[in-house]
């Protein structure tokens, strides 16, 4: 390798990334089509509807009905709570009216109409979306206020509410759905983003245009010493002519080698690698189960796009333990009925109360939900001692007696042992001081 030769890979762009750049560069609002994309770059339409569907994917274009598929704008991770009016429609099964031009913009709240006109108004704010019967006056009203209408109950509305939809660019949607159904599920879907939002991704830390350097499968020793002095790192995906990642480096693998002897003969093939949807507690779980230090980033073509360090996964996970929790997952709502206390002996002791929504069809409580709650227990019970998540490796559990709705019920976990990077807990669940559940889980555990 010479000295000018560059060692962070930029390789030429396949059809595949020419079409998605080429998607890229489109207006917003532009429509395209398989057969328009083969025949304006010159590739064959399976190539063009691969690349159409990684671009709906990662939000460059989006598909609508009676219109098709559309360039639109990509919405930030910081905006995931934020519903478009075309999500709307498509949620709600609706019609779009007027104001098609609009869809794309971004509702702040919803607003149902079940009020008289005058007081509604002042609810209403610029980007709201007003949830209303057929209310012709009201429809106006909302347009005026620069906020977009749903009409429930399957009803349209007059030719004056369609022309001034139209020139504010505010959807009008008529929905066959009552009030009731459409706000719940508008919320249900909100909730649904703030869960997602909260998901800490590797995208999320991983700069876009992230500096990454690589060695090829020809390099030598001297190649990798000189990359080491550079960058003072010693660890190193290897990619092929393409930029796919083929293996990776590291100064053990080279102990004992020969200064011109070529990496291909001394890197470990098949490396595991991950995109940048993954999400960081997963990364963290990959990188210890498989003892590595770096995680190379890969697109949908293999090709290397970054790189992320046990280090670098660590400092997010502990960012996302100070952060505040929104949206709640079905495991936040079946915990968050118990509290918990110390009991006599001083160990840890979570009570709560068997609630209708966790039994099965027979009345007692879900074995799911009992595992749930035992392995919050358990999870719970390590954080006291050891700061860190808990991933669960294996699970032995034991349902003894049937638990019945209503029933109080004492979660008791004990932890067996506990090390920097691996916990044995035990954890029993009691009713009126007879044992109904037990269980033995393994985990490892993630030091911030």
């Amino acid at each position: 390798m010479s000295e000018n030769e560059t060692i962070n890979v930029q390789e030429a762009a396949t059809k595949h990334e020419q079409i998605l750049k080429y998607i890229e560069s489109l207006n917003i609002g532009s429509k395209i089509s398989v057969r328009k994309i083969a025949e304006m770059l010159g590739v064959s339409e399976g190539t063009a509807y691969r690349a159409i569907k990684e671009a709906d994917a990662i939000g460059l274009v989006a598909t609508k009905e009676r219109v098709g598929t559309v360039r639109v704008e990509k919405k930030l991770r910081d905006q995931m709570d934020k519903l478009t009016f075309a999500e709307v429609v498509n949620m709600v099964d609706g019609e779009v009216l007027g104001g098609m031009t609009g869809l794309e913009k971004t509702l702040n709240k919803f607003v149902i109409g079940a009020m008289e006109q005058d007081a509604m108004m002042r609810y209403i704010d610029p980007g709201s979306l007003l949830i209303v019967g057929n209310r012709s006056t009201a429809h106006l009203g909302a347009l005026e206020q620069g906020a977009g209408v749903l009409i429930t109950g399957g009803f349209g509305t007059s030719e004056e509410v369609k022309e001034l939809a139209d020139r504010l660019e505010l959807p009008i949607i008529s929905s066959s759905y009552d009030t009731f159904t459409v706000a719940s599920l508008i919320n249900r879907a909100i909730y649904d983003r703030l869960i997602k939002k909260k998901i800490l991704l590797i995208e999320d830390i991983v700069p876009q245009s992230m500096q990454v350097y690589a060695l090829k499968a020809h390099h030598t020793l001297k190649d990798w010493q000189r990359l080491h002095e550079e960058t003072g790192h010693s660890r190193f995906p290897v990619v092929d002519e393409w930029n796919r990642v083929i293996g990776m480096i590291t100064s053990k693998d080279l102990i004992g080698a020969e200064p011109d002897q070529t990496i291909d003969k001394r890197m470990t093939r098949g490396p595991v690698t991950a995109s940048v949807n993954t999400s960081v507690a997963a990364a963290a779980h990959l990188m210890v189960w498989e003892g590595i230090e770096l995680l190379p980033i890969i697109d949908m073509s293999r090709k290397l796009t970054g790189v992320i360090s046990r280090k670098d996964v660590l400092k997010a996970m502990q960012h996302i333990q100070r952060q505040p929790q929104h949206g709640e997952t079905f495991e936040d709502l079946i915990w968050s009925g118990f509290c918990e206390e110390k009991g006599g002996d001083g160990h840890t002791v979570f009570r709560g109360t068997i609630t209708p929504q966790m039994t099965n069809r027979l009345g007692t409580v879900s074995e799911g939900v009992l595992t749930v709650l035992m392995t919050q227990a358990a999870y719970h019970a390590v954080q006291d001692v050891k700061k860190g998540d808990l991933v669960l490796d294996n699970m032995a559990s034991y349902f003894i007696k049937p638990v019945q709705i209503d029933s109080a019920v004492e979660i008791r976990p004990r932890i067996i042992e506990v090390s920097r990077k691996f916990g044995k807990i035990d954890v029993e669940m009691h009713l009126d001081g007879v044992l109904v559940a037990k269980a033995m889980l393994t985990a490892q555990v993630f030091e911030p």
